[in-house]
């Protein structure tokens, strides 16, 4: 049943807005603190599992609908504060910065029962309760609108491509299988990602598909709006969030794979179509955006960085210790091409690249998505100009995980489909990654030390998936 139209407004606008809550913000906080200390944990994108939240700082806050009405909505960011946990685990930092959504109302109504944070006693908000505001379709409108406004809340700044219609009255609904952030789906015609964890600088989720754009690149889908902070208190600005246009229909890259093999079905032509798509993207930022050689100084600080997280690794999941000299020889032997003069082109990728960034189109066309990078990684490093094979190897990977998935495995529809991803990322590039043996063995066995260290901490009836691919890439057997 629909709730009376009165009870909040159904736009953002800069009139219809106020941001009084900067100045209730300490106080405001102070009555969230016990709220969000058990309800930040248990959330799919909060970071820093497994440590308790000692505190927290407000960072801004902004009234997006007054809370005074009898729905309100408050956009926080705040520095939730854990101990600190050894280097070598790529645990987040100790304060990391968050973003929330809160929505305010006297009570629930029952279909907002599994967003509730909780019911505030003291504070600005006494005998209000306060609730994830995404599950609701009016705040997540107010988002919409704020975007096809190009509004100024506080901090609080709303873009858009104006060449791109966003037409009012897109009904939204949350997306509720979201991992490290949260999305909101606006009648099928637009998705909001909002990121979670934020950090100041250019976020290459937003960077790089503004670029790819402006390149004429149809295998990402162009930005239509984007949301960002501008906090007055410092110079950093913050990327909060990204509108593009939804792919009606699009199956995951993952699921569609995982359909395929279930149903025993060869996926040979769409992972050759997936190659060639990578290689259309990977084409395109070499165009938009400077590429560097990588000689043998930087060739060393890499292999030192995977070796390094090899030695951790090895100290974190005693299972990966038998294999540790031979998998030390793929950086090793990376490390010795390097000091025979061996160079290497780096530019700006994908950067967390496997089957669940890919969408296929109904119509059969590829498109590749969230381009935020490895959120363990400091923005600085996700930015960094890479080699290629870094991103073919994660999706290396993602085929011998999906083969892995069925029991029993199925070893020999990955082979197939490696072979058929870089067949098709040659016919684009010119280039086929499976020429540089070294370069690539050296990048999936980084990337399947990484996915034991995750299995063992998160999911360990997992773990034998990628400890198949350590004992193959260790005897240097199979190689892409």
């Amino acid at each position: 049943m629909s709730e009376a139209p009165s009870e909040a407004p159904s736009a953002a606008t800069p009139e219809a807005v106020t941001h009084s809550a900067r100045t209730a913000g300490p106080a405001l906080l102070a009555s969230l603190d016990p709220l969000l200390r058990e309800w930040l944990p248990r959330q799919r994108w909060f970071a820093g599992k497994g440590r308790p939240v000692t505190g927290f700082t407000l960072v801004a806050a902004t009234e997006l609908l007054p809370v005074s009405s009898k729905l309100g909505l408050l956009h926080l960011l705040v520095r939730a504060h854990q101990p600190l946990v050894p280097v070598q685990s790529a645990a987040p930092h100790p304060a990391d910065c968050y973003q929330l959504l809160i929505g305010v109302r006297e009570t629930l109504p029952p279909r907002l029962a599994p967003a509730l944070i909780g019911h505030l006693d003291e504070g600005p908000l006494a005998g209000r309760t306060v609730y994830e505001a995404l599950y609701d379709p009016r705040p997540a409108d107010v988002l919409l609108e704020a975007l096809r406004a190009r509004a100024r809340v506080g901090e609080l700044r709303f873009e858009r491509d104006m060449r791109q219609e966003i037409r009012a009255g897109l009904v939204p609904r949350l997306v509720t299988s979201e991992q490290s952030n949260s999305s909101v789906v606006y009648g099928d015609t637009f998705i909001l990602k909002l990121l979670r964890r934020i950090v100041p600088g250019t976020n290459p989720d937003l960077e790089l598909p503004l670029m790819l754009a402006r390149e004429g690149c149809p295998r990402v889908p162009a930005p239509a709006g984007w949301m960002t902070a501008d906090l007055t208190s410092s110079d950093d600005s913050y990327v909060l969030g990204v509108l593009q246009p939804f792919v009606q229909g699009a199956a995951d890259g993952w699921e569609l794979a995982l359909r395929e093999l279930a149903k025993g079905e060869d996926f040979g032509a769409e992972a050759r179509a997936l190659g060639r798509a990578t290689a259309e993207v990977h084409t395109a930022l070499a165009r938009a955006l400077p590429t560097v050689t990588l000689g043998r100084s930087q060739l060393e600080l890499l292999v030192a960085g995977m070796t390094e997280r090899l030695e951790a690794a090895t100290q974190a999941v005693p299972a990966l210790r038998p294999y540790a000299p031979e998998l030390r020889s793929a950086f090793a032997a990376l490390a010795d091409l390097a000091a025979e003069g061996s160079t290497w082109t780096a530019q700006r990728i994908h950067g967390d690249l496997h089957l669940g960034q890919c969408l296929r189109s109904p119509g059969g066309e590829w498109s590749l998505i969230d381009f935020e990078g490895e959120p363990s990684k400091s923005l600085a490093e996700r930015r960094m100009p890479q080699p290629v094979a870094r991103d073919v190897a994660g999706m290396l990977r993602s085929f011998d995980y999906a083969a892995h998935s069925q029991r029993p495995a199925e070893p020999g529809w990955a082979s197939l489909c490696r072979a058929a991803y870089c067949s098709g990322y040659a016919e684009i590039s010119g280039s086929d990654p499976r020429t540089d043996p070294v370069l690539l063995r050296a990048y999936e066995t980084d990337k399947a030390v990484y996915e034991v260290v995750y299995e063992a901490r998160h999911r360990p009836d997992w773990l034998p998936v990628p400890l198949a691919a350590i004992r193959r890439l260790a005897a240097n057997d199979d190689a892409p």
